[in-house]
């Protein structure tokens, strides 16, 4: 199984998904501050992982506390907030920080060196929790396919987007198990190419068969009736079931209902940010102009070029056939099954 984070030595050691598929590089964060700029600069990416990273991050700042008591309280404000700023859109990462608050809260008498002690507890068995979960994720995602099948993903949400065994990637991995993978179609995933970098590496390792396109093949693939089911992950659910993922998924969406085929979200439970009536009021992250103006670090257009680079995009709930948790798979209407 892929490490994508391991604590040990009293600090926070992560697989940089920058340096994949030509390096595997594993580095030691050594602070608060170095984990969320691991998080803003994707070394660490997918929802779930970014959560899980988070949770030890706060550990990590509560163990390295070296002040007063009565200052405690102010740098632990502090430390999460740098951490809640690094990812807007991923919802795990709120979810995750708030579960940390309910162990400061019911702590909050002990000293510093003892909190962190019990949060790192709680980091250790979301890490744990995150890998059961998504193989129950792929267990219930698996059973949708009925024949050998040929499915189709964008991004990355795999081992490498979770602590170890995928979300969308999970369903896939469960499914090959069971001889109901012909062939995995990966869209590259521009502008960062986490599709292309990651998902076809990840894969390669389990030696399930994969064919890399570009972002904008998906459609002809389709029409060529290539794809039996797309399978994705997400970024955040809201309670109707619009769903935030990597920018191009809405795309994938519409084309899969014009092609009659069936349109999967795969997600934890932590996914599902119930404060939110639709994807609407859906935060969507927009990054640097330079990831779409150049391909790891080579020009590709005009440098002074304006850039609009959304990280997300929200396909609506109308366009998706079911939503695969760890429970089970949801069904329309999600304001009814999300509500249950």
């Amino acid at each position: 199984m892929i490490k994508t984070i391991i604590w040990e030595n009293e600090q926070l050691v992560i697989l940089n998904q920058n340096k994949l598929p030509e390096e595997v590089i594993y580095e030691p964060c050594n602070s608060v501050h170095e984990v969320a700029e691991a998080i803003k600069t994707l070394k660490v990416r997918g929802a779930p992982l970014i959560g899980v990273t988070a949770a030890f991050g706060l550990a990590l700042g509560v163990t390295q506390y070296e002040g007063s008591f009565e200052n405690f309280h102010q740098y632990y404000t502090s430390i999460r907030e740098e951490l809640a700023a690094t990812r807007p859109t991923a919802v795990n990462l709120f979810w995750a920080l708030q579960r940390m608050d309910g162990v400061y809260h019911k702590n909050s008498h002990k000293s510093p060196a003892e909190l962190g002690r019990q949060m790192l507890d709680e980091a250790q068995a979301m890490y744990e929790e995150d890998i059961n979960t998504n193989k129950m994720i792929g267990e219930h995602g698996a059973q949708l396919l009925d024949k050998p099948s040929r499915v189709l993903t964008i991004c990355n949400a795999g081992a490498l987007a979770t602590c170890g065994y995928g979300t969308a990637l999970g369903v896939i991995r469960t499914a090959y198990k069971q001889n109901k993978i012909i062939q995995v179609w990966a869209c590259e995933t521009r502008p960062v190419l986490q599709g292309a970098r990651l998902t076809v590496w990840e894969l390669m390792q389990d030696k399930i068969p994969v064919k890399l396109i570009t972002d904008n093949m998906a459609g002809y693939i389709m029409q060529l009736d290539q794809v039996d089911a797309v399978i994705v992950g997400a970024d955040r659910i809201a309670a109707n079931g619009d769903t935030a993922n990597k920018i191009g998924t809405y795309t994938l969406a519409v084309l899969a209902k014009y092609h009659h085929i069936p349109f999967y979200v795969a997600a934890p439970q932590s996914t599902i940010d119930r404060s939110l009536a639709s994807g609407q009021d859906i935060p969507i992250e927009e990054r640097a102009a330079e990831e779409v103006r150049s391909i790891r670090g080579v020009s590709v257009t005009v440098k002074d070029v304006e850039v609009f680079n959304p990280a997300f995009d929200v396909t609506d709930n109308s366009l998706i056939t079911g939503i695969i948790t760890e429970k089970k798979v949801l069904r329309p209407p999600f304001e009814h099954s999300l509500r249950l």
